[in-house]
């Protein structure tokens, strides 16, 4: 008699529609594979050669950048283990705002080396628990390997150190003249305790033209639009915002009037005008010369508006809008009326300038801080401008993770190489099975100065082995790929070239990347249910006039 019970002969546990996938073969190690398929697309996007992908999410929109958390971000993964992995970047991007893509790579490398050890006959649980072994021992190994601290977060040649490598990665060629942009434009709002940094008060401008070398920093607010009424510049301007239209308002009922003659055809409407005029003329009283809006504004009231010589602004986003409030002082009123001395905002000049072929509406602060600053970025195609705001917005996220912890490590993947072979050595004075994770977990590192080499066209068998002869000789750990190399000797010294890495987005990165990859290595079933819906809707019949 056979010993296994046949399959039909089990209790109905689940509806029919049902998919149970259970044990290392069909749950684990199909899990894996998906994840390893998502590492590859980014991986290939990795450091200052990465290469673009071109993605076309689902509104038929283009996106063609190397930065991971854009990709991933419109991708729309729908594997369950890869979303955990999309996950774990997500918060690495609002944790640090930086090192995206490295979450992504080292997970896709610890599952692969995990596979390795489960074909080797090694349980999952004490793959777990040697990785968890590993990353502790790894995170304080990393805090030995600082290798410059930025003391003074007011300084523009110390903040350099950090910003330029995270611009570099994702624009490579232009990182010194983005890399100023960033910092000037971070100093010029820098609160007394740089502590309180905060990343929104800096705003990326885009305008198609010129090159990427017309690129300024505007201390204040540029919105890409003219003025509408005819006034185009006001000097120490008390501004109104509002976030109501400025119109006519209509009434909740609907009403019909029975007009009899011209006369009364022009007194109903002289009404209207009279209230209208009252609403404005008090505006222009209260001292108010800049009206910004938040929604439309009639034409009757810009008759007004500009008889009175106050400049309007349409500002239809209300981030924006809030954004402005706080650079001029100002609170947004629901109603339109006289605005009270404490609502009322104030700003030096706002005034319409040109910038290539567009004209564009600046409130600007003449002295030297501002709440605000603007980074206008010039360039050929709208996706070179995207994704030069995105390398600014990963400086600006370095600048706020260096306010918080300054200190760095040593970049070009010299870090990754020193990690590798400090825990190689600790793996092997670990008694007991878990050596074999711990060692595996460590050789997970190689993968990111293999990546540079690869994406800089270099023989990365050959530039590996070299790092491991440098960081075996050397204990400093600053030793990486140096990917514009064209001789033999392709490593380089990270910390005489200047080549920074933050140490608090590589600590958070590890910890994010480990405990995704251990989410993903606790699964031992996979039980899907048939997805909601009825039959699929008749398809579209092209003959359907034919008999």
């Amino acid at each position: 008699m056979a010993l296994r019970v046949p399959k039909s002969s089990y209790p109905q546990l689940f509806k029919d529609g049902y998919k149970n996938l259970q044990g290392v073969d069909e749950a684990v190690l199909k899990n894996i594979q998906a994840i390893h398929e998502l590492s590859e697309i980014v991986r290939t996007s990795f450091g200052p050669n990465g290469r673009n992908k071109m993605v076309i999410n689902h509104l038929e929109k283009l996106f063609v950048t190397n930065d991971a958390a854009t990709i991933i971000r419109e991708l729309e993964v729908v594997h369950p283990a890869a979303k955990l992995l999309v996950m774990a970047s997500q918060q690495q991007e609002q944790e640090v705002g930086d090192a995206t893509n490295f979450v992504i790579i080292f997970a896709g490398e610890l599952l692969q080396k995990a596979e390795y050890l489960l074909r080797m006959g090694l349980h999952p649980s004490e793959i777990v628990q040697g990785y968890e072994l590993a990353r502790n021992k790894a995170l304080e190994i990393l805090e030995e390997l600082c290798v410059e601290t930025i003391k003074d977060q007011k300084s523009k040649p110390e903040l350099l150190k950090a910003v330029k490598a995270a611009i570099a990665a994702k624009q490579y060629g232009n990182e010194d003249l983005l890399a100023d942009l960033v910092i000037d434009a971070a100093l010029s709002i820098m609160p007394k305790n740089p502590a309180n940094f905060n990343v929104d008060n800096i705003r990326v401008v885009k305008i198609m033209g010129s090159s990427i070398y017309e690129s300024k920093v505007v201390n204040g607010m540029v919105f890409g639009r003219e003025p509408e009424g005819v006034v185009h510049k006001a000097h120490k301007a008390k501004i109104g915002i509002f976030t109501c239209s400025l119109d006519v308002s209509q009434t909740e009922t609907k009403g019909t009037v029975l007009i009899h003659n011209a006369q009364e055809m022009l007194n109903f409407t002289k009404g209207e005008e009279q209230h209208m005029e009252k609403a404005f003329k008090e505006l222009a009283d209260a001292g108010i010369n800049v009206v910004v809006t938040g929604s439309g504004v009639g034409e009757l009231a810009l008759h007004y508006l500009n008889r009175l010589n106050i400049l309007v602004v349409k500002v239809l986003s209300k981030f924006d809008l809030r954004r402005l409030c706080r650079v001029v002082g100002a609170s947004a009123l629901a109603r339109l009326g006289p605005p009270t001395a404490e609502e009322m905002g104030f700003c030096d000049i706002v005034e319409t300038v040109e910038i290539g072929g567009d004209r564009v509406t600046v409130f600007r602060q003449e002295n030297e801080t501002s709440r605000t600053a603007t980074i206008v970025v010039r360039g050929a195609t709208q996706n070179f401008l995207d994704d030069t705001e995105r390398a600014i917005d990963d400086g600006v996220n370095i600048v706020k993770a260096v306010t918080k912890d300054g200190r760095l490590v040593a970049g070009a993947g010299a870090t990754e190489m020193e990690l590798l072979k400090r825990l190689l050595s600790f793996g092997e004075k670990t008694p007991g099975i878990n050596q074999h994770s711990i060692k595996s977990f460590a050789e997970a590192f190689e993968v990111f100065p293999r990546t540079l080499a690869e994406n800089a066209g270099l023989d990365a068998t050959q530039i590996l082995s070299k790092l491991y002869a440098a960081h075996h000789q050397d204990d400093s750990g600053v030793i990486g790929v140096d990917i514009d190399s064209d001789t033999e000797n392709s490593t380089l010294d990270a910390f005489k070239v200047g080549i920074y890495d933050c140490l608090v987005s590589k600590s958070w990165a590890i910890k994010f990347a480990t405990d995704a990859a251990l989410t993903v290595l606790r699964v031992d079933q996979i039980i899907m249910s048939k997805p909601a819906g009825g039959p699929k809707p008749p398809q579209q019949n092209s003959n359907w006039d034919e008999d």
